[in-house]
C-alpha cells in the first residue's frame, strides 16, 4: 500500500463512505484531494495575513504581497518558466479564455500584428479536446471569420499525425491538449510545435491532465501559451495559471479591466502595467495562490519523475483488469505508451450514470459523463463513459477495489455474459 503521497498527508482519505465503506477516491482527473499542508497554507493565510495584496503599506498587505509572490515564483519553477510569465486565473477555463479572447481584441487593432486573426485565417486544434479548449476557439473564429480546423484521432484516440497538414501558411494559432482527459493519450508536442513553428502559428497548451502528474517544462516545450489548475494538481479550487512567453504577453491586450492592472488612469485614456499583472484586474486570489504554492512543495518534495512511474504502475494495472472483464470497452488506448492515467471505459448495456452509482454503492468514486469533451466520445461511437483517473496517493489495493466493483456492474442488471 506504498505510495508516493502517504495516505495519512490527506484528511479525506481517512473517511468512510457508502455505509462504511473505505473511500477509494478514483476522480482525480476532475478534482485532486488536499494535503494537510495546502489545507494549514490556506488558513494561515486567512487567519493571520489577510490583507490586500499590493494595495497597502501595512503590514498585513505587505505579509500578503511577499507570500502571493513567493508563490508565484515556486509555481513558475515547477512548471519551467519565470515569475513574470506566469499570470494567476480562476483555472485553465479563464485562462484559455483570456488568450483567445485578447487575440480577439487584438485582431480588432489594439495588439501586435502577429495576434491579428482575420477572414482567410485559419485556428487548428483537436478532435481530443476538452470543451475549454475548443468552444474559446469556435467563438474567435466567429468573431474574426476565420475559419476553423482540427487535427484528427486515430483509431485509439490519439492525435492522427497524418492530419497535420490542417496546419499551412494561413493557420494563426494551434491548441492542443497535452494528455486527454478522456483517453489519457500524451500528445506528441514536439510534433505538433514543429509544424506550428514552420508557419509562424501560435502554439497554446493545455496542460491541466499533465502539470499534476509528471514533469512538464514550458520552456523545453517552447510553447507560447499554456494553462493549468491549481485543482488538479493538490491546490484549491479557484487558482489556475496561463504562462505565456514573456514577450508575447507584453503585446497581448488584457480582456479584464479595473483595479490592479491600470499604471496610469486619466479620464480620456489609461495605461496598463506590464505583464503579469496586466491580466490581473480586481482583488486577488491571495489565499488560493498560496495554497496552490504550498501544493507544488508537496509534489516537488515527493518529485514528479517518482509520482509519473507511481500512476504508471497503477494504469497498466487498472487496463490490464479491465480488458479481462466481459462487456467491458477502453475508452482510449489499451496501452500505456505515452499514456497517462485517465481509463475512460464504457459497460455494455449499462448507462455511464448507472456505472457510476453501483460503484460508488461500493465505495469507488470514479467521474461520469462525457467530461466536457463531447467530439471525442463521439469519435468512439458513445454518448458518454464512466473514467477512473489515478494520483499519487493512490494504492494497488484500491485499483484492484476498483476492478472488483466493475466487474459487478453487468452481473447488477442481469447483463450476464454466455
Amino acid at each position: 500500500m506504498d505510495t508516493p503521497a502517504p495516505r495519512e498527508d490527506f484528511p479525506i482519505l481517512q473517511r468512510t463512505v457508502a455505509d462504511g465503506k473505505p473511500l477509494v477516491y478514483l476522480d482525480s482527473g476532475a478534482t485532486s484531494q488536499k494535503p494537510q499542508v495546502v489545507i494549514d497554507a490556506v488558513n494561515r493565510a486567512e487567519l493571520y495575513s489577510n490583507g490586500a495584496v499590493k494595495r497597502g503599506s501595512h503590514q498585513l498587505a505587505a505579509e500578503a504581497t511577499v507570500t502571493y509572490e513567493e508563490a508565484r515564483e515556486k509555481v513558475a519553477r515547477f512548471v519551467g518558466a519565470d515569475p513574470d510569465e506566469i499570470a494567476w486565473t480562476k483555472n485553465s477555463t479563464e485562462a484559455l479564455n483570456l488568450v483567445a479572447y485578447s487575440i480577439g481584441n487584438a485582431s480588432l487593432g489594439r495588439g501586435g500584428e502577429r495576434f491579428r486573426v482575420g477572414p482567410g485565417d485559419n485556428l487548428v486544434v483537436t478532435q481530443a479536446e476538452h470543451h475549454s479548449n475548443l468552444v474559446p476557439w469556435q467563438e474567435l473564429a466567429l468573431r474574426t471569420s476565420a475559419q476553423l480546423r482540427w487535427i484528427s484521432l486515430t483509431e485509439d484516440g490519439r492525435l492522427d499525425l497524418d492530419t497535420l497538414g490542417v496546419i499551412d501558411a494561413r493557420t494563426k494559432v494551434v491548441a492542443f491538449t497535452h494528455v486527454s482527459n478522456v483517453t489519457g493519450a500524451i500528445s506528441p508536442v514536439a510534433d505538433v510545435v514543429a509544424a506550428a513553428r514552420a508557419v509562424g502559428a501560435l502554439v497554446v497548451l493545455d496542460a491541466c491532465q499533465s502539470v499534476p502528474h509528471m514533469s512538464v517544462n514550458f520552456h523545453d516545450l517552447d510553447v507560447d501559451f499554456a494553462c493549468f489548475s491549481g485543482h488538479k494538481m493538490m491546490g484549491p479550487t479557484g487558482i489556475g495559471g496561463l504562462y505565456g512567453k514573456r514577450e508575447l504577453l507584453a503585446e497581448l491586450p488584457p480582456f479584464l479591466f479595473g483595479g490592479s492592472m491600470v499604471a496610469v488612469v486619466e479620464m480620456d485614456k489609461t495605461t496598463y502595467l506590464p505583464a503579469p499583472p496586466k491580466f490581473e484586474a480586481g482583488s486577488q486570489p491571495v489565499a488560493q495562490a498560496i495554497g496552490l504554492g504550498a501544493a507544488v512543495d508537496y509534489l516537488s518534495a515527493i518529485g514528479m519523475d517518482k509520482i509519473a512511474a507511481h500512476e504508471h504502475a497503477l494504469t497498466v494495472r487498472a487496463l490490464e483488469g479491465i480488458v479481462k472483464i466481459p462487456g467491458v470497452r477502453v475508452i482510449g488506448p489499451t496501452t500505456t505508451f505515452d499514456r497517462g492515467g485517465a481509463v475512460a471505459f464504457a459497460v455494455d448495456g449499462v448507462h455511464p450514470h448507472d456505472v457510476g452509482q453501483v460503484l460508488d454503492s461500493l465505495g469507488v468514486e470514479v467521474r461520469v459523463g462525457h467530461h466536457c469533451a463531447q467530439p471525442v466520445h463521439r469519435h468512439f461511437g458513445v454518448d458518454s463513459s464512466s473514467r477512473a483517473s489515478f494520483a499519487a496517493y493512490n494504492t494497488e489495493e484500491e485499483v484492484d477495489a476498483f476492478l472488483a466493483a466493475l466487474a459487478k456492474v453487468r452481473p447488477f442488471f442481469g447483463l450476464e455474459d454466455e
